[in-house]
């Protein structure tokens, strides 16, 4: 279920899944009712209580969703999320870059996911993240890096190559058979440095490419491949004893 997972202090566990979770989408096509029974059964592996697991309606944007907000939809339109009180965040993604970020704050954790996709990344969705993340009076702020379509692999005309660099220098690539390519992992890596942001990119659990990578979801390898997701939460006691055990 799960291509990498684990606890990364103060209770705060960081994951990503792969397709042994299955697709976790409701808007690409699949029933929504097997959708729905995924994530049920996503949400028992976590240990966090059924339906908390906050899901967002992404478009490729910048917007910020306040998790903790009392009236904010059940399903936020946002490529990011934050809270300050525990809410259980994923982020959808299959080839964009799933970014999970954890700070301290006043009273706890602060937990965050974005979706940074080519878009999103170069409009400054990272950025906006971690001001929010950081106007809850967070501070220590880290990052782990999900898998994605990497430099490599993920090609681009040459115009939208040209646009994209004047953004973002750092996403300059080329695939493995000479083409014009962006570099999102590498990109978002610059954005975060800059910003004070320690980066952790999980390798331990095999190749994060997306496309080359069939245990993960891709897009361009399969537009029927559905979607994983990055996922932050805080386990309790019980659920980390039984973890260790």
């Amino acid at each position: 279920m799960f291509w990498w997972q684990d606890e990364v202090g103060h209770g705060v566990r960081v994951a990503f899944t792969d397709c042994g979770a299955g697709n976790l989408a409701l808007h690409t096509g699949d029933d929504p009712a097997a959708v729905r029974e995924r994530r049920a059964a996503l949400e028992r592996e976590m240990g966090v209580g059924g339906g908390s697991l906050l899901f967002l309606e992404q478009v490729h944007g910048t917007e910020v969703a306040d998790a903790d907000r009392p009236d904010r939809p059940a399903v936020p339109t946002a490529d990011a999320a934050v809270t300050a009180t525990g809410v259980p965040l994923a982020v959808m993604v299959a080839d964009c870059l799933p970014v999970v970020l954890v700070a301290t704050g006043p009273e706890g954790p602060v937990t965050a996911v974005a979706h940074a996709g080519r878009r999103g990344l170069l409009d400054g969705v990272l950025e906006r993240t971690v001001e929010q993340v950081r106007a809850r009076g967070a501070r220590g702020l880290a990052a782990w890096i999900g898998p994605s379509v990497c430099g490599s692999c993920y090609e681009v005309p040459a115009a939208m190559q040209e646009e994209s660099v004047r953004r973002i220098p750092a996403v300059a690539a080329t695939t493995a058979w000479g083409s014009p390519a962006l570099d999102l992992r590498a990109g978002a890596r610059d954005r975060l440095a800059g910003l004070g942001v320690d980066v952790t990119e999980p390798t331990a659990a095999g190749p994060s490419c997306t496309l080359e990578n069939e245990r993960l979801s891709s897009h361009r390898r399969d537009p029927r491949s559905g979607r994983f997701v990055g996922l932050v939460w805080r386990a309790t006691p019980g659920d980390r004893a039984e973890r260790a055990a």
